[in-house]
């Protein structure tokens, strides 16, 4: 319905339309059902504590070094992998469905593309998976480890890509765009994109962002 009144609104000619990229807060956690595409638990978003606990007693347990040598993060509920583990805990017959395959997991730039795909696509990208817990940026992989220390399955995640590339057509919106299908050519977390989006195109260009707190990104190009 948010496309409908864009694209109403705007009066646009929808075949001018080259791409679809999509920026998005990185760390908010949304289980849905593969079948039908319906969350099966509230979006837990980035700001909640509610797996705090979770956090604490794996610090107490001394997973701290493990955990930010994998994922350059520290233990915290901002991330995604305590969010999961939090809702498979509560509810263990979503643990249950997701293990038979039937649930999939994404942060809001996964569901944005499976929904707008009809389902065909599920991804995310670099900067979306390695604020996750689950990410490991040496390997550039999903870690089996620390999948099996959060008590998570593999298959429920999306696949890892670039954060530009076509990875599929809006096929969900067609109807809208009288059957031009609009590819989606990028997804970028929010902070990586405000690099780009202050034109921080050179190595050593360095942007901040303040808003709950004081965040520096550097273009460090291959270095």
């Amino acid at each position: 319905s948010v496309i409908k009144d864009v694209i109403h609104k705007s009066n646009v000619d929808v075949s001018n339309i080259k791409a679809i990229g999509i920026t998005n807060q990185r760390e908010t956690t949304i289980l849905w059902d593969k079948n039908t595409g319906k969350a099966v638990y509230p979006a837990i978003v980035w700001q909640s504590r509610q797996s705090q606990n979770i956090c604490e007693k794996m610090i107490e347990d001394g997973y701290q070094d493990l955990i930010q040598h994998k994922t350059g993060l520290l233990i915290n509920p901002y991330f995604s992998a305590s969010k999961i583990k939090f809702i498979f805990d509560k509810k263990p017959e979503l643990l249950e469905q997701a293990e038979k395959g039937n649930v999939l997991f994404g942060t809001i730039d996964s569901f944005l593309v499976w929904k707008l795909t009809s389902g065909k696509v599920h991804v995310t990208d670099y900067s979306n998976a390695s604020r996750t817990l689950l990410y490991n940026i040496n390997d550039l992989k999903w870690d089996e480890e620390l999948l099996k220390l959060f008590n998570i399955p593999k298959n429920i995640l999306p696949e890892v890509v670039e954060s530009s590339a076509v990875y599929g057509y809006a096929t969900q919106i067609k109807d809208l765009t009288k059957g031009y299908e609009i590819p989606i050519a990028s997804m970028i977390g929010d902070q990586q994109a405000s690099l780009f989006g202050q034109c921080c195109f050179e190595s050593g260009d360095v942007k901040n962002t303040y808003g709950t707190g004081c965040f520096m990104l550097m273009n460090t190009k291959d270095k």
